[in-house]
């Protein structure tokens, strides 16, 4: 187990307030298309910053995640409700009605639907591609326990980008991430990259400051590069209670930017976003825009 650490929070990951209506906009429009967003379940801190953009990342498949990880904010139950099927159609309205250029659409895991929800997702990309043909579309999935049939639904929809987290390092994932396996997760993004040929991106992210190492994080890079990753990112573990897993550091910017240029320029990845606050979704469509620049003009 990780001693945790107790200390004040750094200057660089306090997140000063924006105001404005923009937020207050968004979250009356998500209220009453009754959506829920990873913005608010997994309390994150770019929150604001993202509603003031009038952006958000939609959460799917309900409030409740079948598995209980120990870095997550989100809700776990053995049994969520059941899915609504209305949900698809109101993510595209509230997509539209937002008149968002790039949509991020991220869910529980539901372990409890025989598909993992595969169905449920290619229905919400089918219907922001319908309101909304112009929008690139990135989707952020369990690992829908690394059946090829279910990865097969979601890549059918054609989104823009494949992602799914690695979170950790090998030897953390065990006590970290309940239910998951590391190298399923690896197979799971090398499948998709396969059944996307090419048309479909594939990105993953890492979390800092679990208890992992230098040669961890370097293997992780490696690994995530060999399984056909393209978009990485890379952000700081911030506790979300003292339930969860123990902060075991704060890393520095300056170690977080050292970080993504080792991963683009000794790995190969083709976007990287790493700094304390970056999050899976946190300027996404701009991490996908430089894989796709960089896929069309390598260097």
């Amino acid at each position: 187990m990780v001693k945790p650490i107790k200390t004040r929070l750094p200057e660089w990951l306090r997140t000063p307030y924006k105001g404005g209506n923009e937020g207050q906009d968004v979250r009356r429009l998500l209220d009453s298309l009754q959506l829920n967003t990873v913005c608010q379940s997994a309390r994150c801190p770019n929150q604001c910053e993202c509603w003031k953009r009038r952006t958000a990342t939609f959460m799917i498949m309900g409030e409740a995640c079948t598995r209980n990880c120990r870095f997550c904010a989100v809700d776990h139950a053995c049994r969520p409700l059941p899915l609504d099927p209305d949900e698809p159609e109101r993510v595209a309205r509230a997509a539209a009605k937002l008149n968002l250029k790039f949509v991020v659409v991220t869910s529980v895991t539901r372990d409890d639907l025989p598909d993992g929800g595969a169905w449920h997702f290619a229905r919400t990309v089918q219907a922001v591609r319908e309101k909304l043909p112009g929008a690139g579309i990135e989707i952020l999935t369990p690992d829908f326990r690394g059946a090829e049939k279910d990865l097969a639904t979601v890549i059918a929809a054609a989104p823009t980008v494949f992602n799914h987290n690695l979170e950790t390092c090998e030897r953390l994932t065990g006590p970290i991430r309940s239910g998951a396996d590391y190298r399923r997760s690896l197979l799971v993004l090398a499948k998709a990259a396969e059944l996307g040929k090419g048309k479909v991106m594939i990105k993953s992210g890492i979390m800092l400051g679990l208890g992992e190492t230098a040669d961890d994080i370097r293997q992780s890079l490696r690994d995530l590069r060999d399984h056909g990753v393209q978009i990485l990112t890379i952000g700081q573990y911030l506790p979300p209670s003292s339930e969860h897993w123990p902060l075991a550091e704060y890393v520095t910017p300056e170690a977080f930017d050292q970080w993504g240029r080792i991963a683009k320029q000794e790995y190969g990845f083709q976007a990287v976003a790493s700094a304390p606050l970056v999050r899976s979704s946190y300027l996404a469509d701009l991490t996908a825009e430089q894989a796709t620049t960089e896929t069309t003009n390598p260097h």
